[in-house]
């Protein structure tokens, strides 16, 4: 067991982790990170850290922007808190949902507020199903996930969320929902079989799949342009039309969470852009603020609310809200975030950056560790394998992406290990410079991670 801090010793004895392995919590310590600045984060003993995946796919515009604190000082001197429930609103709610209104692809109506991505995709699918309700179909419940994808952990969430480790001693996924296919070429294509071939397999899947369990039970299918925690799976260009076309066919509703993917990080303002979705929701979070404040958003159309609407005048209240929904000092910030990006040219700049990046992370398919090379715009992954010929997969125990996070962390860079596959997702305001100190430190731990398995024998010939 590793010598602790004073620090880590108190965090192991007061603070429960989400999402952690405890024991190996308990025998490493935590990172403490005890301020930032830019794109760099420093722990307890001063040391710098590039942080390459914007805390959680969320510091857009990274860290101590004195623009974005200074609103929320000013938001919390003039109005601290307001709410949204029955008659009550707020001057600076009403100013982020017209901004959100005009930003956003689709002509959306109204906008949701709440706190999380997590609780905005537990809203969708109670907003869905309560419209079913009021429209007459009762029976039209069921929610159609994918595996690997990746939608929060809230109870009706994480069952959308494609992941065992977030239903295992849970007792999810909750009765109505299902998981469909991983669009990962890579990993999930017979052999043999064209991305196009692979496509219309899954398509095919998808659609047996609704008329197995009924056309008229299924509600909606919910998917993220580009799954972020399912390990940046990027899908190939053929897959979202078909997969529309199947949704459209049978009067399916389409969830885009964009969660990770909204806000420049794809090389467009929205994953919806790149890959030329037209969902009838949205999800929106994390760089909404670029994680200063909590806020989420769930962007709602015409036709949902006109029939909620309707109910109202028989149904009463729309039983469905947060002690927070629409907070001021969050909503303030994300206002002042949605202005800087506006202001700044923030996606087009990043979109540039994303060409450098993108180029730079190709540049590892040449890596003897490594099996594929994905992502879009400044979002993107390398997957190591045991064997680069055949893409055979090191075993889960081996444990070869910890080791190699380990070693980036080493090397001053945060980056996230989902199984071996190396994530990146750095904030959009990171120069050219500081993307190439990425590629750097990076190359050092996938260098250092190779010395290790070659010691190990954890390569397969």
């Amino acid at each position: 067991m590793k010598q602790k801090t004073a620090m880590q010793t108190r965090d192991l004895e007061a603070v429960f982790h989400p999402m952690t392995d405890m024991s190996r919590l308990s025998n490493d310590g935590p990172l403490m990170v005890v301020r930032g600045e830019g794109i760099y984060v420093y722990d307890e003993n001063e040391n710098q850290y590039i942080d390459g995946l914007a805390g959680l796919w969320c510091t857009s515009l990274g860290y101590a922007n004195k623009e974005i604190a200074e609103t929320a000082y000013n938001q919390m001197k003039t109005l601290s808190y307001a709410h949204l429930f029955l008659d009550k609103s707020s001057d600076i709610a009403v100013k982020l949902a017209e901004q959100l209104k005009e930003m956003v692809p689709g002509g959306f109506s109204k906008v949701f507020f709440g706190l999380s991505g997590s609780d905005a995709n537990d809203t969708q699918i109670k907003l869905i199903r309560y419209y079913n309700n009021v429209i007459g179909r009762p029976n039209k419940k069921k929610i159609i996930g994918r595996h690997k994808g990746y939608h929060g952990i809230a109870g009706t969430a994480a069952s959308a969320t494609g992941h065992e480790a977030y239903h295992k001693g849970f007792d999810l996924p909750l009765e109505g929902f299902f998981h469909t296919d991983c669009p990962h070429f890579y990993r999930n294509a017979m052999e043999g079989e064209s991305e196009e071939e692979f496509t219309t397999r899954l398509a095919n899947n998808l659609e047996d799949l609704i008329v197995k369990e009924g056309p008229d039970t299924v509600a909606a299918f919910i998917a993220e342009p580009i799954m972020g925690a399912g390990g940046v799976i990027v899908p190939p260009d053929s897959y979202f039309p078909k997969i529309q076309s199947v949704l459209k066919r049978y009067d399916v509703l389409f969830i885009a969470d964009e969660v990770v993917t909204g806000f420049g990080r794809t090389g467009n303002p929205f994953g919806s852009d790149t890959f030329n979705l037209k969902p009838d929701t949205m999800t929106l979070a994390k760089s909404l603020t670029s994680a200063y404040m909590p806020l989420s958003a769930v962007m709602i159309p015409d036709f949902i609310y006109q029939a909620i609407f309707e109910a109202s005048k028989d149904w009463g209240i729309f039983g469905h809200g947060f002690t927070y929904t629409g907070h001021p000092v969050s909503v303030a910030v994300g206002s002042k975030v949605l202005e800087i990006y506006a202001r700044d040219d923030v996606f087009a700049k990043a979109s540039r950056l994303g060409e450098q990046f993108q180029a730079k992370l190709k540049s590892f398919e040449t890596h003897p560790l490594v099996g594929e090379v994905r992502g879009k715009g400044l979002i993107g992954a390398c997957e190591l394998v045991a064997n680069k010929d055949t893409g055979q997969a090191f075993e889960a125990d081996h444990g070869v992406g910890k080791y190699c996070l380990e070693r980036m962390k080493a090397n001053g860079l945060i980056a996230r290990a989902l199984g071996d596959a190396m994530c990146l997702c750095p904030p959009l305001i990171s120069s050219d410079d500081e993307v190439g100190e990425i590629f750097a430190r990076y190359g050092k731990a996938l260098d250092e991670t190779l010395d290790y398995v070659s010691r190990e024998g954890l390569l397969v010939a």
